[in-house]
């Protein structure tokens, strides 16, 4: 018999599979496959049921409401309740449905520009105090905003900006959030090489910043841009603290305004309003999510 050559034994030894492996491999994937599609199907369902119930429960008319199952239709009455929510005391909704797009679009945008911007800084510049400002960023992601509230409200009081526009896009416009995934993908995403020769190209800092660094850090940017959008756009208790004219209020608190009314509550406008106030969250999502890619900088350095 022809004796192995050493490297012929490693070949011959990598190649023999393992004991029982086998065996339980195929179950153990069939197992595994099977429990998470459970997972998530159960996962899908929790967070689509209320949005189902919300959607049958617009096409409702008042009465039917109360009187009808909650999770399945009735007699079909959209148009008319949409109808009803568009004209109701002189078609205040399209108001603040409009005002709700202001704050979250302009607060969204302002909030991932400045905190890209600031995670840059922090990924690919060295200085005095760096260690302590992120940690800083990162206690203000733990933080709850609405802590803050009280705060800022004596403090706008005091530059008289109380009761303006200003008064809930001044605060959506710092989001430690963005700063902290900026930070962690502009280190993980952007190679030192690319910045290195483009400054040797005679590039400057800002220059290499919104020419490169934006368009590589784009898909974390637009997550970040999202959470920012849905935060101002869902934010309650900041603006129910800082206006008192309605033609100010954001799509959230015109509603609870409506169904707070001291005659009696419009139910159907108030569950119909919600219905139509998440629909941009809808549309924003659909448009925003082909812009989720990655490997921008794939084969951009070469080893």
């Amino acid at each position: 018999m022809t004796n192995l050559t050493e490297t012929e034994t490693i070949v011959v030894g990598a190649r023999r599979p393992r004991r029982g492996a086998s065996a339980r491999s195929p179950q153990s994937s069939i197992v595994a496959t099977t429990g998470t599609t459970f997972i998530l199907v159960i996962a899908a369902i929790y967070f689509l049921l209320p949005v189902w119930w919300l959607f049958v429960s617009s096409t409702k008319t008042a009465g039917d409401l109360f009187n009808s199952n909650g999770f399945w239709f009735s007699d079909w009455n959209l148009w008319g309740n949409i109808e009803s929510v568009l004209t109701r005391d002189d078609g205040s909704f399209i108001v603040w449905l409009l005002n709700s797009i202001l704050y979250a679009t302009v607060g969204g945008a302002a909030a991932t520009i400045l905190g890209a911007a600031c995670g840059y800084a922090l990924a690919k510049f060295d200085f005095r105090g760096k260690g302590i400002v992120f940690a800083s960023i990162i206690a203000g992601v733990l933080l709850p905003g609405a802590l803050l509230t009280i705060p800022l409200f004596l403090l706008f009081s005091a530059v008289g900006v109380v009761n303006t526009y200003w008064s809930v896009l001044v605060p959506a416009f710092v989001s430690p959030f963005a700063v902290y995934l900026s930070r962690i993908y502009a280190d993980a995403s952007i190679p030192d090489e690319i910045i290195e020769a483009a400054r040797v190209d005679g590039a400057g800092e800002l220059r290499i910043f919104f020419t490169m660094g934006l368009r590589i850090m784009s898909p974390a940017l637009i997550t970040v841009f999202l959470f920012s959008f849905v935060a101002t756009w869902n934010n309650f208790f900041l603006p129910l603290v800082m206006l008192k004219d309605q033609s100010l209020f954001p799509v959230t608190l015109g509603i609870f305004n409506w169904f707070n009314q001291t005659n009696q509550t419009p139910y159907a406008d108030v569950i119909t309003g919600s219905f139509l106030s998440v629909v941009p969250l809808i549309i924003a999502f659909i448009m925003l999510q082909r812009f989720w890619r990655a490997g921008l900088t794939a084969g951009a350095v070469k080893a």
